[in-house]
């Protein structure tokens, strides 16, 4: 698979409550059918603009948004369907912006890669590579300088890296000890560049000692790991002791884009990674406890197929902008 191995502790299952684990796979799931049936209403061409999917990504999201506080925050990227559904933000209001309803999240003015609440403590989704990650660090200043408690994760992908923000982020969050999470989902592809083409080193943690803070690798198919990492940078940041860099390794099972086929990914590579799916393994460690079931599994994913079925339909029949909608919002 990866050519690095995470480093990471081993959970121990023993030591979660049975209701927290079936919530975290509710999550989980509901991540997963929502990106099946966003798909398909793409493919069927009733939905609007373009989409950039998270199949196979979506351990990390939960992983980490479990470890935040409701007031803290994330940014996020044009891949951000799952961090949005795991810092909290409804299938049926995103369904209604991606139809590009009044209704939707950002009435119907962000779309795809646009997504988010402010409310629920998610920016809009930023569609420029990196670009979110020197405005995380200035949301953290602000924290720091009106002396909460609170804690934003930033999330971008492994392409991020090669951008100067990149940088000048982690340099500014690093010199004034912010209290920032730093996300990279290493899904080892830059658009179609694999990570080794453009990298010396392909080990983006490391990158955090060159700004003399922690840096972690971790398994990012394993949502309990990611929790556990994330919950132990997450109380670093809030202890006012810096930013922390968690690298998350971790494979999209989609295309860039819905019209990449992936020609650039090896049957053998996409076989490995399909076999290490993320959901697949959290139901495995969930069916080793003796109070957790096959039954209890089957009643969680009847009620997120429920709950995605009818967020699609009522997003079918949202209500449309007004033409005198174009201009509201436009400026505070």
């Amino acid at each position: 698979m990866s050519a690095q191995s995470p480093g990471s502790r081993e959970p121990q299952l023993a030591n979660y409550d049975r209701d927290f684990l079936l919530k975290l796979y509710a999550q989980i799931l509901l991540i997963r059918r929502f990106e099946e049936q966003v798909k398909f209403l793409f493919l069927e061409g009733t939905m609007p603009g373009t989409i950039h999917q998270c199949h196979g990504q979506e351990a990390t999201a939960v992983g980490v948004c479990t470890a935040l506080n409701k007031d803290d925050f994330i940014t996020s990227t044009f891949r951000g369907h799952g961090h949005a559904l795991a810092k909290g933000l409804t299938p049926r209001e995103m369904l209604d912006e991606l139809f590009g309803a009044a209704t939707g999240c950002c009435k119907g003015k962000g779309g795809s890669m646009h997504m988010g609440n402010m409310e629920k403590g998610m920016i809009p989704g930023i569609a420029i590579v990196a670009g979110g990650i020197p405005l995380a660090a200035g949301m953290a200043l602000a924290f720091k300088m009106r002396k909460t408690s609170q804690v934003v994760a930033c999330f971008f992908g492994d392409g991020a890296v090669a951008e100067g923000a990149f940088h000048e982020g982690l340099n500014m969050a690093a010199i004034w000890n912010l209290p920032v999470l730093f996300v990279c989902e290493n899904n080892l592809y830059g658009a179609s560049t694999r990570i080794d083409k453009v990298m010396k080193n392909i080990k983006i943690s490391d990158r955090a000692a060159g700004y003399g803070f922690r840096g972690e690798t971790v398994d990012g198919n394993d949502l309990l790991a990611v929790y556990e990492a994330a919950r132990r940078a997450v109380g670093e940041c809030r202890a006012g002791h810096g930013p922390v860099l968690l690298e998350l390794l971790t494979y999209r099972r989609t295309g860039h884009s819905r019209r990449d086929a992936c020609h650039y990914q090896s049957r053998d590579e996409r076989d490995a990674w399909f076999s290490n799916d993320p959901i697949e393994r959290f139901v495995q460690t969930l069916l080793t406890r003796s109070d957790i079931a096959q039954i209890d599994l089957d009643r969680v994913e009847a009620q997120v197929d429920h709950e995605v079925s009818d967020a699609v339909q009522q997003a079918r029949r949202a209500p449309q902008p007004a033409t005198n909608d174009l201009l509201r919002d436009v400026y505070a």
